[in-house]
């Protein structure tokens, strides 16, 4: 895997987000730099997903501000890879868009011990296989800033060793990752924020 650029940060300040004339959170803040992990936490549909999206760009914030440096990288539940390309193909569609380092596309495939699957169909993937081609896409991203929603789900024991390592070398490479996870990732001293603690007043819950 090639290098992450320095100066990679994520900073967001009183943020809210407000979906389908719902509140679902209200003032969060976060401040992550070079290296930096946050651990997101809180029951399903309190705005886990919502929030990776809000950081990636991908939903606007009803308040406040949020500031990336540097490229962003999200693994949710959408493969986004063209099922009827060979899966080395289907990565460097997205390689090339990214303009990701020469290499970068077989780096990926070795750090999730997809190699021989690369003339693969995507279509013809299993359901483990195709998580970690997910994956694969983040990091042949070469984006400093990686937003994983629940990264382990589909991920048998060694897979998710596989996980660890990758998320490991990008955040000692000086990477940023953001995660909703229920499995264990090697993510140092993360900032956990509960967004249970974030919820609005029950009178904000209809905006």
């Amino acid at each position: 895997m090639s290098g992450v650029a320095s100066g990679a940060g994520l900073h967001l300040s009183d943020v809210a987000c407000l979906r389908g004339g719902r509140m679902l959170f209200r003032g969060v803040s976060l401040t992550l730099d070079a290296g930096g992990s946050a651990l997101l936490t809180g029951p399903n549909g309190v705005g886990k997903s919502s929030l990776l999206r809000l950081c990636a760009g991908l939903l606007p914030a009803f308040a406040g501000t949020v500031e990336r440096h540097g490229a962003v990288a999200l693994a949710d539940e959408r493969l986004a890879l063209d099922s009827e390309l060979p899966l080395a193909r289907a990565l460097d569609f997205w390689a090339r868009l990214d303009r990701s380092a020469d290499g970068a596309v077989a780096a990926a495939l070795d750090a999730m011990a997809l190699a021989p699957l690369a003339d693969v169909p995507v279509r013809m993937l299993s359901t483990g296989q195709r998580k970690r081609a997910m994956l694969a896409r983040v990091i042949a991203s070469g984006a400093p800033i990686w937003l994983l929603d629940e990264p382990g789900n589909g991920l048998d024991t060694a897979s998710l060793a596989l996980l660890g390592a990758a998320v490991a070398a990008h955040l000692a490479s000086g990477g940023i990752v953001v995660t909703a996870s229920h499995q264990p990732l090697p993510l140092g001293a993360p900032v956990v924020l509960s967004l249970t603690d974030h919820l609005p007043d029950p009178a904000e819950w209809d905006a």
